[in-house]
């Protein structure tokens, strides 16, 4: 093996001229720089080359770049618009159309027309748009690596600083990524969406804007409550896919309870009939029965399955028909009442008889029909 001092040492004019030609273009082209290599194939002119390659290779890598990221782009758009529609109609849209069509609410809740439709419309939307979001970021990230790489610089601190940037953040911004997140998945589940009557726990009232930081809700008072979709433990809907209005009717001891219960089930199905009420009442009432035994009166519970958020003004209705229909058939509705007791003598001494005995009604009242009947209403 020779020393390596005494190896003979190649001369370049020694080389033939087509390894000449290929030494001086690789040293004066790099190995994707095509627009260059043909230039300099074309005029030997190295300068030329480097002028060509700036002046239409550089230029033509960015251009290709970004017709490429828009192509992809486009292209995931669609695929995600397909998906948004196809989840629009839902798994099964023809039998859940059949199933509206042929029911109660016939053609007042139609599919396009159905709270459910038009909640999973605007979740559809919602996670559509989302989804679009992210593409376009993570499109936009990727074509500008791209194109820094393309200008000759090195990209392996970029992504290096943004990974420690990332973990920063993600460090120092916990509550904020927690609150996305949950309100991620908030809306992919269908928790809730704008329009619904939900208990959050410290706020109740009506949904007027899910985003992915904060869900706004208004109470009956008016008062809007801002809340964080990451500190939501639970969630109480009660207006999604259907409610129900559960009235308790207190009836006196005395009462018929069959009476009761056939004329509970009139003034419902009477309900049920109007036509100011149908779409809204989507199933025959039903009288549950005695509810509870209590120590004034006997509860008999009726119950109305509703369309959502018209659980209220049906339990308002069916009140103030009960009310007139027991005023027309005598059934009385017991109410707390007290007595008064007047004492005569000296209240230190409790165990005189004039401490102990009843006020004396005045001249021309008529007498009392009971010690429950003494005075007017608590």
């Amino acid at each position: 093996m020779p020393h390596p001092l005494t190896t003979p040492i190649i001369n370049v004019t020694e080389v033939s001229g087509s390894e000449t030609e290929t030494l001086n273009l690789m040293s004066t082209c790099g190995p994707d720089e095509n627009i260059c290599g043909w230039v300099f194939d074309q005029t030997g002119n190295q300068q030329l080359a480097n002028v060509a390659d700036w002046v239409v290779g550089k230029p033509s890598a960015l251009v290709g770049l970004i017709l490429i990221g828009l192509t992809v782009r486009w292209l995931l758009h669609r695929l995600i618009d397909r998906v948004v529609l196809k989840a629009e109609h839902g798994m099964l849209p023809n039998r859940v159309s059949r199933a509206i069509a042929g029911g109660r609410m016939g053609a007042a809740l139609n599919l396009r027309e159905d709270p459910a439709y038009t909640r999973r419309v605007q979740r559809a939307a919602t996670m559509g748009s989302l989804l679009k979001s992210i593409v376009t970021g993570v499109v936009m990230v990727v074509i500008a690596l791209m194109f820094i790489a393309e200008l000759g610089y090195d990209i392996a601190p970029l992504i290096a600083s943004a990974g420690i940037i990332g973990v920063a953040i993600g460090f120092g911004s916990q509550a904020l990524v927690k609150d996305f997140l949950s309100g991620i998945f908030m809306i992919f589940e269908d928790q809730y969406g704008v329009g619904d009557e939900v208990d959050l726990g410290e706020a109740v009232g009506t949904v007027e804007a899910v985003s992915l930081r904060v869900t706004r809700l208004r109470d009956v008072n008016g008062t809007v409550w801002y809340v964080r979709n990451g500190e939501i433990l639970r969630v109480g809907n009660m207006s999604q896919n259907w409610a129900r209005t559960v009235l308790d009717v207190s009836v006196g001891y005395g009462e018929d309870l069959a009476r009761v219960r056939s004329v509970l089930a009139d003034v419902a199905h009477d309900l049920w009939e109007d036509e100011d009420f149908k779409g809204r009442i989507i199933e025959e009432p039903s009288v549950w029965g005695v509810q509870d035994l209590g120590p004034d009166a006997v509860v008999v519970r009726v119950a109305l399955k509703t369309a959502p958020l018209e659980q209220w003004a049906v339990a308002r209705e069916m009140r103030q028909r009960i009310k007139y229909r027991f005023d027309h058939e005598g059934i009385e509705i017991p109410f707390a009442q007290r007595v008064l007791w007047m004492r005569d003598g000296d209240p230190r001494q409790p165990d005189g008889d004039a401490a102990d005995s009843p006020a004396e009604p005045p001249a021309g009242t008529p007498p009392a029909q009971g010690p429950a009947r003494a005075e007017g209403p608590a």
